[in-house]
C-alpha cells in the first residue's frame, strides 16, 4: 500500500479514535460554541454593538473561529502524542511496517475532519441562534477557505513539535493548557483586539492565533471594521506570511525534536 493509501487508512482510524473519548469531543466541539454564547449574551444587553455597529456575537464569531482551530488541532495534537507516547504507543508503532509520513497523514487528516465539523458547527449555532451573517461573497468564502486550512496545518504542526516539550502525559496538560489560554487572552479572542493594550498587540502579533483570528475578522466583518485594526487595514497578506512562517518554524522543531518513546526508554 502506498503511502498515502495508508495515511488515509490511519485517518480513519484517528477520527474513530477522536470520537471515542467524549470528554475530549465535547471540550473541543463545546468549548467555542458556549464561549460565543457567553460573550454574545453577555455584552449584546440592550443592543450594544462593538465599533460601527458591529453586533458583539457578529464581532467574537471569528475569534472563536479561530481559537477552535487552535484547540482542534495545536492542544489536541500536543496532548494526544505526548499521551500517546507516555502510554508506548508511539514505540510499538515505530516497529511497524507503517511509514513515518503515514501516521503524520493521518494526524492531520484527523485534526482537519474534526476542525471542519467544529466550524460547521459554529456557523451554525451564530446564524440560526444569534442572526449572524454569514459571508455574502465568493472572495469572502475563499479567505474563509485559506486561513482555515493555514491555520489548521500550521496548528497541527507545531502541536507535533510542540508535544515533545512535557515529560510526561501527566505534565502535559499543565504544559499546553496555560499556553493556550495565554494566547487567547492577548489575541483578542475573548476582548474586541483594538481596546487591548499596545504591547499586548505587539506581543501577540508574534503568534499565529492574533493572525487567524485577523483573518476570521475580514471574513465575517463589514470592510468599513479594517479600521478598527492597529494597522488600519486586514493584512492578508502578512496573516498568511505569519502563518507560512509558523508553519515551517513548527515543521523544523517537529524534525529536530520528534521522540518515539518516553525520555530514559532504549
Amino acid at each position: 500500500m502506498t503511502t498515502m493509501r495508508l495515511g488515509w487508512q490511519r485517518t480513519r482510524y484517528e477520527v474513530r479514535s477522536f470520537f471515542r473519548e467524549r470528554d475530549a469531543v465535547i471540550f473541543i466541539f463545546a468549548y467555542p460554541v458556549i464561549m460565543l454564547a457567553i460573550f454574545a449574551t453577555v455584552f449584546g444587553q440592550g443592543g450594544a454593538t462593538v465599533g460601527d455597529d458591529i453586533p458583539f456575537a457578529q464581532y467574537f464569531l471569528p475569534g472563536m473561529i479561530a481559537t477552535g482551530i487552535l484547540l482542534s488541532s495545536f492542544q489536541s495534537m500536543a496532548l494526544d502524542i505526548a499521551a500517546e507516547r507516555d502510554r508506548g504507543g508511539l514505540k510499538r508503532l515505530r516497529g511497524t511496517p507503517l511509514p513515518p509520513a503515514s501516521y503524520f497523514l493521518g494526524k492531520v487528516g484527523q485534526v482537519l475532519v474534526t476542525s471542519l465539523v467544529q466550524l460547521a458547527l459554529l456557523l451554525a449555532v451564530a446564524a440560526l441562534l444569534f442572526d449572524v451573517s454569514l459571508p455574502d461573497s465568493p472572495e469572502r468564502w475563499f479567505t474563509l477557505a485559506w486561513v482555515f486550512l493555514l491555520g489548521t496545518a500550521t496548528g497541527t504542526i507545531c502541536g507535533v513539535g510542540f508535544s515533545s516539550l512535557p515529560r510526561s502525559a501527566k505534565s502535559a496538560s499543565a504544559v499546553v493548557t496555560p499556553v493556550v489560554l495565554v494566547l487567547q487572552f492577548i489575541s483578542g479572542v475573548f476582548f474586541s483586539f483594538f481596546q487591548l493594550p499596545s504591547w499586548m498587540q505587539e506581543v501577540s502579533s508574534i503568534f499565529p492565533l492574533k493572525w487567524m483570528a485577523q483573518g476570521m475578522r475580514s471574513v465575517f466583518l463589514p470592510d468599513g471594521a479594517a479600521a478598527l485594526e492597529p494597522a488600519g487595514s486586514w493584512e492578508l497578506g502578512l496573516v498568511a506570511l505569519v502563518l507560512v512562517v509558523w508553519l515551517v518554524i513548527g515543521l523544523v522543531i517537529g524534525v529536530r525534536t520528534f521522540r518515539w518513546q518516553r525520555r530514559g526508554d532504549s
